[in-house]
């Protein structure tokens, strides 16, 4: 296996609890599972199949972000309830959100808003998010994340590119919450997203100083040292590293990637329009990762033109406990920003039809402010928003109660989210099957979930 540390700052940011993230650069990625390029061609020519190009941008929002004071405000509700914020109606008849989302109210019907997310459970993770599944009870190995059942079953699209990519540079290593980093879990770290450490991480993939040759001689060596281990191994775990290197190597002595991460060949007004990232934090109420990931919106569509089939990004801090209003009066228009620009980016470019957009947190906030101007944890219901994958958009989907805080109707589990965002992939979770290290196979949703029919 192939790391390169990236820049660490010194700097840290925590959560409620007080874990702390830092930053990493793991060359490795999501590869094609033991498959070469050859094998995975061939199969599908033998299918009759077209390689298509699928794909899923992943915006979490770390902390858990107040449903009430974004998608489903309550406006009757008592004082301590319904907070600071105003709806306001956008270009969907019927449909009103926060008044700090103007971009977004204009172009509503390109978005769906669940209002009846149910299945979080408690604590700061990115876990459900990622994989969909309970925490508890996980085969040998762990359950893989959505990106990496993608990469196993569809591969690379293009040759030592990453099918997958967890992108969160200044909010160092949220997705290593609970030591999860989403990772391939039994299917192995060859299919664990390519992690960038920053925006700039195109010059850490540069060969500054080592020749091809000299790379070839290294990669020789290292194969030799793995051989006595991946006799004996039994975890799965160094069947993958061939395939693990070839890609980390592949990505080292290619510029795909690079030109990929390098956001100056966007035009100046489109970059504009997404919002430029900032090197350093901007205003005290932002959390570490807010204005420098509004480079990253853009980022994640330049990595799906490029190949990556799934890419998940962190945008800010959203775990208020106190000071809950002129916090989100800053988070709030950026994520209006940044989540606008990236879909009518992707109408723009005729891609809403192949690629899914899906915005949400762990879990939703309290319905009543606490003493300190804050919202608590919620795990009773919370939101989420889709966009594009040819959905049926312009549209919500259930309702809470008049405190936002119980689903009234239609709730909707994150699993039928992953099976939704599956069906837009060409995949169907209710009968496609990966194994774990003992040989069981697997669905990839549990039985009770399936694909949300308002949307397919």
């Amino acid at each position: 296996m192939l790391t390169i540390l990236g820049k660490d700052s010194g700097q840290s940011s925590h959560f409620c609890d007080g874990l702390s993230r830092r930053t990493f650069l793991q060359i490795g990625g999501l590869a094609m599972g033991g498959l070469s390029i050859p094998q995975l061609l061939r199969a599908e020519s033998d299918a009759g199949k077209r390689r298509s190009h699928k794909a899923i941008i992943m915006i979490f929002l770390p902390g858990g972000p107040p449903h009430q004071d974004m998608f489903d405000l309550k406006p009757d509700a008592p004082s301590e309830i319904r907070g600071e914020f105003q709806p306001i109606k956008t270009n969907v008849r019927g449909i009103e959100i926060c008044e700090h989302f103007p971009l977004m109210a204009k172009m509503m019907d390109k978005f769906t808003v669940i209002r009846s997310l149910v299945g979080a459970f408690p604590g700061h993770t990115s876990y459900h998010c990622l994989v969909g599944r309970p925490f508890e009870n996980q085969p040998p190995g762990g359950w893989p994340c959505l990106g990496a059942v993608i990469s196993h079953l569809q591969g690379e699209v293009a040759p030592a590119f990453p099918a997958g990519f967890a992108l969160a540079p200044k909010f160092r290593g949220v997705f290593l919450r609970w030591g999860y980093n989403g990772e391939g879990g039994f299917l192995g770290p060859g299919h664990a997203p390519f992690t960038p450490a920053d925006p700039n991480v195109k010059n850490d993939l540069l060969l500054e100083g080592i020749t091809l040759d000299r790379l070839r001689d290294r990669k020789a060596l290292l194969n030799s040292f793995d051989q006595f281990r991946r006799k004996t191994d039994r975890s799965g775990v160094m069947e993958s590293l061939d395939t693990y290197q070839q890609q980390a190597f592949g990505i080292l002595t290619s510029n795909k990637l690079a030109e990929a991460l390098d956001l100056n060949k966007e035009d100046p007004k489109l970059r504009d329009r997404y919002g430029r990232g900032s090197a350093e934090l901007v205003g005290p109420a932002v959390a570490p990762g807010g204005p420098a990931l509004l480079d990253q919106f853009l980022l994640a569509r330049r990595l799906v033109e490029a190949g990556a089939r799934c890419v998940t990004l962190a945008f800010n801090r959203w775990d208020w406990h106190g000071n809950i209003f002129p916090q989100a009066r800053e988070a709030i228009p950026m994520l209006d920003q940044g989540v606008s620009a990236l879909v009518q980016d992707l109408h723009d470019r005729g891609l809403d039809e192949d690629v899914s957009v899906i915005v949400w947190g762990e879990f939703g906030r309290t319905p009543k402010i606490n003493k300190n101007a804050g919202r608590h944890h919620w795990t009773n219901v919370s939101c989420a928003l889709l966009a594009g994958g040819g959905m049926r958009t312009g549209q919500v989907i259930g309702s809470t109660d008049r405190n936002a805080a119980e689903v009234k109707d239609r709730p909707v589990h994150f699993q039928d989210v992953f099976a939704t965002l599956y069906h837009n992939m060409g995949i169907d979770a209710q009968t496609t099957t990966i194994t774990d290290l003992d040989g069981r196979p697997h669905f990839l949703v549990d039985p009770a979930h399936k694909p949300i029919e308002e949307l397919i």
